[in-house]
């Protein structure tokens, strides 16, 4: 297939790119290098694939409406997965127009590039963030997740709906993926693991917070990615069992689909950091913090959806996973 992947220099979406690639896919890459975070480790994810037969890289902003619209008139892609976004929970509150703007804009562009073009699927990042103040464990798509508790989560809520709102006006087999804590090799560096490795490797305290207490569905990113590309080949077809007045969140009497995608198994933050002092061979001097703003003391995926829709769930361990994103960054010469 042509796909057309945005967030190619991201961390999920590198992956989910070389996977393609690997299995024959033709993928156009799309995505704008911003500089939230280290731009070179985003060059050297991208290096891996970038002189690959098959690849075909464009540099521009998803909130670009005219080189969104020239890359689907160029390059028509068959399915489309969209993983660019603007990511980082805490940094919406200091600059939410770049979140509207990438995640929400910009998304309505690829809406509009699938609607034009006559996409056969599009798959799309969400997030667990979403079920924001719901306590209800383990999280599941057929609840309602009315509350999000951060300026990001609700751009991505928004996203869940724009995409339904376009497969029933115009028939857009759409899928949402709502992925819980991703980690791994080439992960993104304001993220715990990355934070706490670097600090504990140059001998400085690791900010824990809610005491590590909470617990979080950590989900391997060779696990996301088989459920992304598992996903991407199961194109939503309308619920014939769904009924307007007891409507299920998950599904739709239009092509539309939301999965959780994460681990079942949900590990204490404690004992997240106790494996990767394992792994590192050193201990962590810890500077215990209260809960912050915004985030939510556990999360649990349900991923029944996922296994029923597509025969596949997460199975990756912290212990394994940790692991290969430590010997992964021993190796990276600017971590």
């Amino acid at each position: 297939m042509k796909v057309l992947v945005t967030g190619t220099a991201g961390f999920i979406g590198s992956h989910v790119a070389m996977r393609l690639l690997d299995r024959g896919d033709q993928v156009i890459g799309f995505d704008n290098l911003s500089d939230y975070y280290d731009v070179n480790l985003k060059r050297a994810r991208l290096a891996r694939f970038m002189d690959r037969p098959g690849y075909i890289h464009i540099q521009a902003d998803l909130a670009d409406r005219a080189a969104v619209e020239a890359a689907f008139a160029a390059h028509r892609p068959q399915r489309v997965i969209n993983l660019a976004a603007q990511a980082g929970v805490r940094y919406a509150a200091r600059n939410p127009h770049v979140y509207v703007s990438s995640n929400v804009t910009g998304f309505l562009h690829i809406l509009e590039g699938c609607r034009q073009h006559g996409v056969e699927h599009l798959v799309f990042a969400s997030t667990s963030s979403v079920y924001g103040a719901n306590t209800a464990m383990p999280f599941s798509e057929h609840r309602s997740a009315e509350h999000p508790l951060t300026l990001y989560a609700a751009t991505k809520k928004a996203n869940e709906q724009m995409a339904h709102s376009y497969a029933h006006l115009y028939g857009i087999p759409s899928t949402g993926l709502r992925f819980f804590t991703v980690y791994g090799p080439w992960g993104r560096p304001d993220m715990a693991l990355f934070l706490f490795t670097k600090a504990i490797l140059a001998g400085e305290p690791i900010k824990v917070f809610n005491h590590g207490r909470h617990k979080r569905s950590f989900t391997y990113i060779d696990d996301i990615v088989e459920g992304v590309l598992r996903t991407l080949d199961k194109v939503p077809a309308a619920d014939p069992d769904w009924r307007s007045d007891a409507p299920d969140p998950a599904s739709s009497n239009a092509p539309y689909r939301l999965y959780n995608i994460g681990n079942e198994r949900p590990v204490e933050l404690l004992r997240y950091i106790e494996v990767l002092e394992q792994c590192l061979g050193r201990k962590a001097t810890m500077e215990m913090l209260p809960l912050q703003a915004g985030d939510v003391p556990d999360t649990e995926a349900d991923v029944s959806g996922l296994v029923e829709a597509v025969g596949y769930r997460p199975t990756v361990s912290v212990e394994e996973g940790v692991r290969q994103f430590v010997q992964w960054y021993l190796t990276y010469p600017s971590a």
